[in-house]
């Protein structure tokens, strides 16, 4: 029996899955284009703060492929610097719609201006980063909340792992603002990269630390560099580990705002309650902090 042909990933928009089999350790290389660009143009953010979502977002779509998750993976700092809330959801495929991703960042403009020190930690300041679970059927919800890191995004879900999962976890996120001629405004790229150690596998301490210094060494251009593949890359960086690639996992931006459950929890609310959210038309303009879109509610379908 023939063996199926290997179909080397997209430039970008995938997970790709790939195993260290002799050190026992598995990974992913996450690369999102089109679907980071569209959700980081949603809110236009000052390079350091849109920096940070962009991180957020590569983390998101990392955990949630991981998981092989049929739900929706959500991540979400708390914090009480400028940059305050940051929230990214990963949504698994089903039978109608493809795997994707979303995000969302506030940030207070005036405080941001006052920063004169620009960096990770006086962003967000003092926080939490959450991470919850929502199967779409079957196990219950659950979440996992660590303090933010100063040292950002994957230095407080490393933090995450070593607490909630007990398995040792490395990670490497990165995001960059792509200027294209005619543009004013840039396309954003996020990527990332995770190693973890396989559960019950026969591995090498030493191994693991080489391994972790081995990922320490990338560079943010190396993971955002759609004209690098990401078997050069991964060669480059564990060929004498033997690593092999399994088959990449498409990703996209996906919003999955509804009217039809706006309009099932505006019903919840009293008749005058609705009364003040409305337009003086008498609609209902409820805009989605994701996609931008406005979806309308008209008296009648309330």
């Amino acid at each position: 029996m023939s063996q199926p042909q290997y179909i080397p990933p997209p430039a970008g928009d995938f997970a790709l899955p790939f195993d260290l089999p002799r050190a026992g350790v598995r990974g992913r290389l996450i690369r999102l284009e089109a679907s980071s660009a569209r959700a980081l143009s949603a809110h236009l953010l000052p390079e350091n703060a849109a920096r940070v979502a962009g991180e957020t977002l590569a983390l998101a779509a990392i955990l949630g492929t991981a998981l092989k998750l049929d739900g929706r993976l959500t991540v979400q700092t708390k914090s009480d610097g400028p940059l305050d809330l940051i929230t990214a959801d990963y949504y698994g495929s089903d039978d109608q719609t493809s795997r994707g991703v979303r995000g969302f960042a506030r940030l207070d403009d005036n405080r941001f201006a006052a920063l004169a020190d620009k960096s990770f930690a006086a962003l967000a300041g003092k926080g939490s980063l959450a991470i919850t679970i929502e199967p779409r059927r079957g196990d219950k919800a659950y979440q996992g909340i660590v303090e933010l890191s100063p040292d950002g995004i994957a230095a407080s879900a490393q933090t995450y792992f070593a607490q909630s999962e007990q398995l040792p976890t490395r990670l490497r996120l990165a995001a960059a603002p792509l200027y294209t001629p005619g543009n004013k405004q840039p396309a954003w790229r996020s990527a990332g990269m995770m190693l973890q150690v396989t559960p019950d596998a026969k591995r090498s301490e030493d191994d693991w630390e080489r391994l972790s210094l081995i990922l320490a060494t990338l560079e943010d251009i190396e993971l955002l560099d759609s004209e690098l593949s990401p078997e050069t890359l991964l060669w480059r960086l564990f060929h004498e580990d033997e690593v092999r690639v399994q088959p990449a996992e498409p990703l996209t931006f996906r919003c999955d705002c509804d009217t039809d459950r706006i309009v099932s929890i505006l019903k919840s609310y009293a008749p005058a309650e609705r009364e003040g959210l409305a337009d003086p038309d008498g609609i209902i303009r409820a805009k989605c902090d994701f996609c931008r879109k406005v979806p309308e509610v008209t008296p009648a379908a309330l």
